[in-house]
């Protein structure tokens, strides 16, 4: 499933700055012991099955380094790899591709680490009327990355930040007064977007019901209140299910008939892919 990457060039260049002058700095000392002329070829090989993701953080890397590397792709962002796979081919001069495996690889290996795990979470509740959504709980100045590499994995996003989406938590309630409070003041800003209210038990999602919310988060309910929480709901709002979401629990809990469920471990226990930049 080859996935197009909808973020700007400039974006991912700019992430790429940062992370080449945190490992290079004014020079790559070990890199310079080869001759300048010395051209070189490499495979990037996947040691485990994953999800691809990445593949424009990882060229944009070489590209600052020096436009004469030419990678060859063997597969898409989105697509599932076998263990041992060849992801790549690099050619170039050698010392502008030892300067850059790492970072490269960095990005390469954490975003479809995201990808993978995305893909764990969306199958274990496949064919079940249900969105796995991701968080907030993102590496800082990743999460932008790291919720496309969600969507290559076969998840949702959702809001990607506070600027585009309304979550009413339990501090938002207590300083406003009330869920009634709260909600009648979002609703009067009429910013064009869901209304969400997290609550901890049914009587909240009933005063978040009465206020009008358009979504109810049901904070660490079991199973069998997040059932009862679906039947006094009767399709008023939409309850996103979050709290303690697992790959061992989350088919159980879709099965209660939440339209939604919210998993922070998507961007937040991710595992690196274990990649490979071997030389010929």
């Amino acid at each position: 499933m080859s996935i197009e990457n909808p973020l700007p060039p400039a974006f991912i260049d700019s992430q790429v700055k940062l992370a080449l002058l945190e490992d290079i700095g004014q020079q790559d000392l070990t890199a310079n012991l080869i001759p300048a002329q010395a051209q070189s070829e490499a495979q990037l090989i996947t040691r485990q099955q994953a999800v691809l993701c990445g593949r424009d953080w990882f060229e944009t890397v070489f590209k600052r380094l020096d436009d004469k590397i030419q990678i060859e792709w063997l597969a898409a962002d989105g697509d599932v790899l076998d263990a041992e796979s060849v992801i790549c081919r690099i050619t170039g001069p050698a010392r502008a591709i030892l300067s850059g495996e790492r970072t490269a690889m960095n990005f390469l290996q954490t975003l479809s680490g995201t990808a993978t795990l995305a893909k764990r979470y969306a199958d274990a509740v496949a064919g079940l009327p249900v969105t796995v959504l991701d968080t907030r709980k993102t590496l800082p100045g990743w999460r932008i990355a790291q919720k496309y590499a969600v969507r290559c994995g076969g998840c949702t996003n959702h809001r990607f930040g506070l600027y585009d989406g309304i979550l009413i938590k339990e501090n938002h309630i207590n300083a406003a007064g009330s869920i009634a409070a709260a909600v009648s003041q979002a609703q009067s800003l009429n910013a064009g977007v869901p209304i969400e209210v997290e609550v901890e038990n049914l009587d909240e999602l009933n005063q978040a019901l009465e206020a009008g919310a358009d979504i109810v988060l049901l904070d660490n309910f079991d199973f069998e209140t997040l059932k009862q929480a679906v039947a006094v709901t009767q399709k008023r709002a939409l309850l996103e299910a979050s709290g303690g979401i697992s790959l061992t629990n989350i088919r159980e809990i879709a099965e209660t008939g939440v339209d939604r469920i919210s998993v922070g471990a998507l961007t937040k226990d991710i595992q690196a892919v274990d990649l490979s930049l071997r030389f010929q």
